[in-house]
């Protein structure tokens, strides 16, 4: 089955007549509609086909207990009315490359497999990776059957209604404990190989990164009898800390977004009661992203005092800084500029990945394909066929070096 093929065969799954873009969230209809293509690729191709105790899927080439394996993929979950290439195509990638290693005649000297893992965007119940947070250790059973999407349903009962096993999951030591290298393919969030004309990269880190809850709480009035003066609006609070984060953003080099706002009582015709807001932000280290929030709170808390309104600010997820593996970092530039005159650019990243939750516990590396436009999470994220056929040759020459040692 070609890249194409597959792709076509993904591309309907999830995706809104509206806005065109897509809603593949955990465990929802989408989310095992993808499962199932999943499924029916390493069926088809003869590969071992497993879920692990937290929801990932894995299609195995060689036996997973001998250790050293060789591993790729991605996530198949987007964002609310993300693109289309954000995680499928590192996912596709991967059984297209696979099909290219066995044209090629490739001798696998080592186990080899392929994983989809679950909730890598976070879009449900608000946590990005929960699938390999949990299989690390970083996200703790209790913590994770915590958990509440928007309507109130919890991680558990959602699992549950997919067919699921809530209460296995939890840390994996023992399957990651098999894994030598893991190599996830991505589309580039950003246009720096779209600047150096170049249709592949690699990873260098991923920016540290996190988001935190401001929920501002005044008094609910009527809009047209209230005088301004008496009013104790938290929505005014939360707007001037909008404009207090791309302040902030723009001094230190970093970039600060509220992608997310709640308001209640949410009438038109009211003063809000409380206002509630999700700031995600990230920077080159973390000495600046500490800068960054703390002088977005500050002026939060500042305009707060002002109207009579009170805050509370609560960090909700957070990853440090993550230095891939040098030597396997390292060993993809080489065997990717090997027999040519060209350097593999390098690339630094403020998008969280798997691969960057995993680095704490094994190798791992990252390539990325060009994205003309730079657009993510959006309907108009895009990239190539040329330069995805370019970046799946690439993950097999990779993969040919890796699983061949």
């Amino acid at each position: 089955m070609t890249f194409h093929s597959m792709w076509a065969q993904l591309l309907p799954i999830g995706r809104s007549r509206d806005s065109g873009g897509y809603r593949r969230f955990a465990w929802s209809y989408a989310d095992v509609d993808c499962r199932a293509w999943f499924k029916e690729q390493a069926e088809t191709r003869g590969l071992a086909y497993e879920v692990d105790r937290n929801g990932n899927q894995w299609a195995w080439l060689g036996d997973p207990a001998a250790g050293d394996a060789v591993v790729t993929g991605s996530h198949l979950d987007s964002v609310p009315d993300g693109g289309a290439f954000d995680g499928p195509l590192g996912v596709v990638s991967s059984f297209a490359a696979f099909d290219e290693l066995r044209a090629r005649g490739v001798e696998f000297a080592k186990p080899f497999a392929i994983v989809n893992f679950g909730d890598e965007e976070g879009a449900r119940f608000g946590l990005a990776c929960v699938g390999s947070r949990l299989t690390s250790g970083q996200l703790t059973r209790e913590q994770a059957h915590r958990l509440t999407d928007a309507d109130g349903v919890t991680l558990p009962r959602a699992m549950e209604a997919a067919g699921y096993d809530p209460d296995a999951i939890g840390a994996d030591p023992e399957r990651l404990g098999r894994i030598g290298a893991f190599v996830e393919l991505h589309v580039e969030q950003g246009r720096a190989l779209d600047l150096s004309g170049d249709p592949v990269g690699v990873a260098g880190a991923i920016w540290p990164h996190g988001r935190w809850r401001f929920d501002f709480r005044g008094e609910a009035n009527h809009a047209g009898t209230t005088r301004l003066g008496d009013r104790h609006d938290p929505m005014l609070s939360y707007a001037e800390t909008v404009l207090a984060a791309r302040r902030e953003a723009e001094r230190a080099g970093a970039v600060a977004t509220f992608g997310k706002i709640a308001v209640e009582p949410g009438g038109v015709n009211a003063i809000p009661s409380r206002v509630r807001g999700w700031l995600d932000s990230r920077a080159a280290d973390q000495e600046r992203l500490d800068t960054v929030v703390g002088g977005i709170e500050k002026a939060a808390r500042a305009h707060a005092d002002s109207q009579g309104v009170e805050l509370d600010v609560v960090r909700e997820s957070f990853t440090p800084v993550v230095e891939f593996d040098h030597a396997l970092r390292d060993e993809l530039a080489r065997i990717l500029g090997k027999d040519t005159d060209l350097t593999v650019p390098v690339l630094g990243t403020g998008a969280g990945h798997d691969a960057g939750i995993l680095a704490a516990s094994i190798p791992t590396a990252m390539l990325f394909v060009r994205n003309p436009t730079g657009v993510s999470h959006s309907p108009a994220e895009h990239a190539a066929e040329d330069d995805c056929l370019a970046g799946v040759s690439a993950l097999a020459d990779v993969l040919e070096g890796l699983v061949g040692r």
